[in-house]
């Protein structure tokens, strides 16, 4: 660590020689030594398009690139150069040689010669009469730091500005959720630019552990491997932790399958009754319950959890220790960007992995909430962050909704960004005038029970997908579906359509179908003898419904995996559109949840 912080100083005074002040910069080391000069660091991913990028860099008005490497840099040269030409460029590995010139030449730096820079900067201080006096130039709390591009509703990207307090506040707060100690080790495998990803790099590197990097390839091996204390990901990455688990089972011999199978079962039983007695389950009821029944069913979880202990013992000698093992997670795996898959949970929780599910978005920098480990109320996000405020509100009046009533979750507190960039219309629309930002997502508050089963959860946050279209998949990318919906409705066979997948690793969707123009489709592709055409299958018609979306779908960013067919339409009488013929989203998978659940199984 203290090589660590030598060098970033020395990089600041590099910097400060040539002046930076916004870049897009693709690797985390870079980005404090950025903001450390007062500069502000505008961040992308390298996979970006170079018309995205073009886009950011001059909405941004950044002045300098940062690039990983000479490939990078040659891939975005040309429209650069001519569009937008930097004033110069830092290039962090290879050699300067392997550069492109392309129109007006641009000063490149190495990351060696920042360094160096650097160097001669302090050496020169050194030497002169102010060189006990060393100091560096003050840096407001409330300045920015960042921004940080999230895809809007209209596709656009706006710029999140983010404060150096919004940041030093996840820093001095995270441990409340994560008590990391010093010489620990996480394994990370997000991207360094995402949100999630830098708030816990610059939190774990205070605490001074061991940060390695992954990827979905080498996840498993490195998992083996490196046995961190803390997994940083995804829920579609404890999801593919599941799903191998379970493969591996179902490939063992019939007896070994059949006694693990059984074993979780019981185990998952076993938890079941635990979470009961701990009063660690979620309800939405404001009336508690009456103390002699709560007292009975406790008694009851009890005795139940005491009569299968003895058999979760067994499993966890005979499986969940192996499993364990093979997962290589030593106190939790941290997830956030979406919620996890119930059955995911209480599966990790059977074989004893905790799994911490946080909530947060870019504009909130990113954690407002997170499950503690002596609080894991799975099903939640668990408490807010300190200093900051939940409440939910009716999406219609706006009225303040009591706890265990579901309505838009706001969110008001030192982690809320400072507005977007150069928008302040956007800023107004998410941001009130009390401080109060909109979320865009729908959920609850638990009540505060002193008996029952939910006695030890209240006040942790519940999330019930998002009010807004933006459908963020558990893979962490955000998807308009207005895009593919419009593509879908060019086809005849369609009738309606709602694009879902929140917190899927794909997207799926709910169709009514045209029947009359399915049947006179059918009637050109089968013989007029055929007497089944009348009366199509409910088969044949999702088989020609998916042909038709997949064939109108095909350019869309994103394409649709499972279908769902219904027979009754979106209309205003059965609530499911809107007075102005919108279609009541939130209402709709409400309705179909139960098939939707068993669509994505």
């Amino acid at each position: 660590m203290r090589r660590l912080h030598f060098s970033l100083i020395t990089l600041v005074d590099g910097l400060l020689r040539i002046k930076v002040l916004v870049c897009l910069p693709t690797l985390y080391y870079f980005m404090p030594g950025i903001m450390a000069t007062g500069a502000v660091n505008v961040v992308r991913g390298s996979r970006s398009s170079v018309e995205e990028l073009l886009q950011i860099y001059c909405h941004s008005e950044s002045v300098a690139l940062v690039v990983d490497n000479p490939e990078f840099f040659n891939r975005i040269a040309e429209s650069f150069s001519y569009k937008a030409p930097p004033r110069f460029v830092i290039l962090l590995w290879g050699d300067k040689s392997s550069l492109v010139t392309v129109g007006r030449q641009t000063p490149v730096y190495s990351y060696n010669e920042i360094k160096r820079f650097g160097q001669e900067r302090r050496a020169k201080f050194a030497r002169s009469n102010d060189g006990g006096r060393y100091e560096y130039e003050f840096i407001n709390p409330d300045d920015t730091a960042t921004i940080m591009y999230t895809s809007g509703t209209t596709g656009n990207p706006k710029g999140v500005m983010l404060t150096h307090q919004n940041l030093l506040h996840q820093i001095r707060n995270l441990s409340d959720f994560v008590p990391a100690e010093a010489g620990e080790r996480f394994l990370s495998m997000l991207p360094s630019w995402h949100a999630y990803e830098r708030a816990c790099e610059y939190f774990i590197f205070t605490c001074g552990v061991e940060q390695k990097y992954t990827s979905i390839r080498f996840l498993k091996d490195d998992l083996k491997q490196y046995q961190p204390h803390y997994l940083i990901s995804v829920p579609l990455v404890y999801e593919t932790l599941y799903s191998g688990i379970q493969k591996q089972i179902s490939t063992s011999s019939p007896a070994r399958k059949f006694v693990a199978l059984t074993l979780i079962k019981v185990s998952l039983a076993y938890t079941e009754m635990r979470r009961i007695s701990e009063g660690l389950c979620l309800t939405k009821n404001q009336k508690p319950p009456m103390y002699i029944a709560s007292l009975v069913d406790w008694l009851w979880a009890r005795v139940v959890a005491f009569v299968l202990l003895p058999l979760h013992m067994l499993a966890e000698k005979l499986v969940h220790r192996k499993i364990r093992s093979s997962v290589g997670i030593t106190k939790a795996g941290v997830s956030g960007g979406g919620s996890l898959p119930m059955h995911v949970d209480k599966f990790f929780e059977a074989i004893g992995v905790n799994v911490q599910n946080g909530y947060g978005l870019t504009e909130t920098s990113p954690v407002v909430s997170a499950r503690r480990l002596n609080c894991n109320v799975l099903g939640s996000v668990g408490h807010p962050i300190k200093d900051t405020e939940f409440k939910i509100v009716d999406p219609e009046t706006g009225s303040v909704l009591p706890p265990g009533s579901k309505g838009i979750v706001k969110v008001r507190g030192p982690p809320v960004m400072k507005g977007y960039y150069k928008n302040p219309l956007a800023t107004k629309q998410v941001i009130d005038e009390d401080g109060w930002f909109n979320t865009g997502d729908m959920g609850w508050i638990t009540p505060q029970h002193s008996v029952g089963r939910s006695r030890s959860c209240g006040g942790v946050i519940v999330l019930e997908g998002r009010a807004k279209d933006t459908i963020v998949l558990s893979t962490g990318e955000n998807v308009e579906p207005l895009e593919i919906e419009e593509a879908a409705m060019r086809s005849n066979l369609i009738q309606q359509i709602v694009v879902i997948g929140q917190d899927q690793r794909r997207l799926g969707a709910i169709i009514i179908p045209n029947k009359e123009a399915a049947e006179g489709a059918a009637k050109q592709k089968i013989s007029p003898l055929d007497l089944e055409v009348n009366e199509l299958s409910k088969e044949t018609i999702t088989s020609m419904v998916y042909e038709e979306l997949r064939k109108w779908t095909s350019q869309c960013s994103f394409q649709v995996g499972p279908v769902l067919i219904v027979d009754e339409p979106f209309t205003i009488d059965n609530g499911l559109m809107t007075p102005t013929m919108k279609i009541r989203r939130d209402k709709v998978v409400d309705q179909y949840k139960n098939e939707i659940e068993r669509l994505y199984k």
